[in-house]
């Protein structure tokens, strides 16, 4: 359990083990402690069939992903993607559609539903910031070492939708 004390009134969480999911309860008021995954968003940039990697100066250093980030509370997903990938690559992005959504199963302690968004650069300098220390492009065949299982499964289908090389 990531969490010992009722968020409700402070009573000690146990683990209900007789429910078919097994969710932490408070045995002083009863509350069930249901743990939501947080949602993640990423933008798909390609630029002559090559797409825009982040290499990651945090969580995950030196290992590369598609730029990413959580959605804020009370902020549309829309919004914290082009958010996100400005604060992170210094490109101003526009939105055209949702390539996938994927769970992420990586992180113990996160579980994730991640949405991955295709776009296109609208203004801007590419510039890595926040959460990356480098920001370039990338053939599928040149691909440095990934931080996230998942952005391989969406790096290969766009591979094999011959939307990258």
């Amino acid at each position: 359990m990531r969490y010992r004390y009722c968020p409700k009134c402070g009573g000690t969480l146990s683990l209900n083990e007789k429910r078919e999911i097994a969710r932490p309860y408070c045995t002083s008021c009863g509350f069930v402690f249901y743990q939501n995954p947080a949602v993640g968003v990423a933008a798909i940039i390609i630029r002559d069939q090559k797409i825009l990697l982040g290499k990651r100066k945090a969580s995950y250093e030196g290992q590369w992903c598609i730029p990413c980030g959580y959605v804020e509370w009370d902020e549309d997903v829309y919004e914290a993607a082009r958010r996100e990938f400005a604060e992170e690559t210094g490109l101003q992005i526009e939105i055209t559609g949702v390539y996938t959504v994927l769970s992420n199963f990586h992180n113990p302690e996160q579980q994730t539903v991640g949405i991955w968004f295709l776009a296109k650069e609208l203004a801007g300098e590419l510039a890595a910031g926040d959460d990356l220390e480098e920001a370039e492009f990338f053939s599928y065949g040149e691909l440095p070492k990934l931080a996230f299982p998942t952005d391989q499964v969406v790096l290969r289908r766009l591979k094999d939708e011959q939307l990258i090389l």
